[in-house]
């Protein structure tokens, strides 16, 4: 049906993209396979008691809750990961792709609706691949250790609204790049570049605003002791804020957290479960790490960097977009726009997963330095280390994982490391990660 015959074979370039990709591919999938399987007898193997500066702190329960939550997502994503990879070979071999374009031409289509009718539904498909999942992870694993709190209605009713307005906001954004990938000359790359960050600035200011709303209730945080020190905590820091917000996260999830939205101005957003089961020395503590990544200036770099990448990603498209042995190794007789940005969302993580790792060591570093900075301004060492240990208590997080694992996947660093680095900021003893100029 697909016409799988339909690639190109003989062709000593076609066939080198098509090795290329195959063995990158193939290698991430088997680095991070073998990873999560290493990691998963990691904590098989491990002794049934919290490691290192956790040794007592951490009840025996609890202990052995975290272990059966952490294998029992362990084994879902490796399952996930497995589905999700044939899924990506099986669209891109199949002749699927080349069949959709087929369709959608034979139907009278072209030029600008053929752009999003094409990427509009791979990006249906996808979400609709996902669905099973998402389920299952929510209303089994996450319900299994008493995190889900939704009903299959509400489930249902997030997904429904996060596709009305993935259409009301992908559509027209769709068809604005399609009209500078084909209306700009040879220089769109940079229009459309100009293009994504004026949107990508628009969102930062839309998703706390009017889009987060849609899904959770977000009310002033109450007056009260609470809020008059975290006000002194941002005062003290010289850190403006559009106000201090509580969310009605334990609607949906029994997970706690604590973040900065937007940009600027942030909002400073709590977790109603966060209130639940911190101490108001713990919740300072906790903020006071948040303001740290704020004003060490680690959400400019981040943004910064993602820009930088963008700017990148589209000078490689532009190159790409009309090299016709790359649109030929996956089957199809032309180049075109909406198959060239296809391709890259779906073959383009083979060549970039090495990015992830060291986004990751990035990260680390951060929470290190944000780690820092909380116990400078609010000098509560001890309370940012119950509050971090409770945090993992409460979530479940894995206590054993392996170093390997960790240093590839990890966005924060393991709870014992960062225990001890923080010990270590209380006796005097250098910082891993020295404090920046305010």
């Amino acid at each position: 049906v697909f016409r799988s015959n339909s690639y190109a074979t003989g062709n000593s370039v076609t066939d080198l993209i098509i090795a290329l990709f195959l063995g990158l591919f193939l290698l991430q999938w088997a680095l991070e396979t073998s990873l999560a399987g290493l990691n998963l007898a990691h904590v098989l193997a491990s002794p049934a008691m919290a490691p290192g500066a956790l040794a007592g702190k951490v009840e025996e329960q609890s202990v052995v809750r975290s272990r059966e939550y952490t294998v029992a997502g362990l084994r879902y994503a490796l399952v996930r990961e497995a589905a999700a990879s044939a899924v990506v070979l099986a669209v891109l071999f199949s002749g699927l792709l080349p069949w959709l374009e087929r369709s959608l031409v034979g139907v009278g289509l072209g030029g600008s609706h053929l752009f999003v009718v094409f990427l509009g539904t791979l990006g249906v498909a996808s979400s609709l691949a996902r669905l099973p999942f998402g389920l299952y992870r929510t209303f089994r694993i996450e319900a299994r250790f008493g995190f889900n709190r939704m009903t299959f209605r509400l489930w249902l009713w997030d997904r429904l609204k996060a596709a009305l307005l993935s259409a009301l906001l992908g559509i027209p954004l769709l068809y604005g790049v399609y009209g500078f990938m084909e209306g700009t000359g040879r220089w769109w790359w940079l229009w459309l570049f100009a293009f994504l960050v004026a949107v990508q600035v628009v969102m930062v200011w839309l998703v706390p605003a009017l889009i987060a709303p849609l899904f959770n209730k977000y009310t002033p945080l109450p007056d009260g002791s609470l809020k008059r020190r975290v006000e002194a905590i941002a005062e003290k820091a010289g850190f403006r804020t559009r106000g201090i917000f509580l969310v009605d996260a334990s609607r949906r999830s029994g997970h706690s957290n604590a973040y900065l939205a937007g940009f600027g101005r942030p909002r400073i957003v709590l977790f109603d479960t966060l209130l639940e089961r911190m101490s108001e020395a713990e919740i300072a503590a906790v903020l006071a790490h948040e303001i740290g990544h704020y004003r060490r200036r680690h959400i400019h770099r981040s943004l910064l960097l993602s820009t930088a990448g963008l700017l990148l990603l589209l000078y490689i498209l532009s190159w790409l977009v009309d090299w016709s042995p790359l649109f030929s190794a996956f089957g199809f007789a032309a180049p075109s726009t909406h198959v060239a940005v296809a391709l890259l969302m779906l073959a383009g993580g083979a060549f970039t997963f090495w990015l992830g790792p060291v986004m990751a060591l990035l990260s680390r570093r951060r929470e290190y330095e944000a780690d820092v900075y909380s116990v400078n301004l609010v000098a509560l060492p001890e309370a940012l280390k119950s509050a971090l240990i409770g945090l993992s208590d409460h979530n479940l997080s894995n206590l054993w994982p392996h170093p390997w694992y960790s240093g590839y996947h990890y966005s924060h660093p393991p709870l014992p490391q960062r225990l001890e680095a923080i010990d270590r900021l209380g006796s005097g003893a250098t910082p891993p990660m020295a404090p920046e100029a305010p």
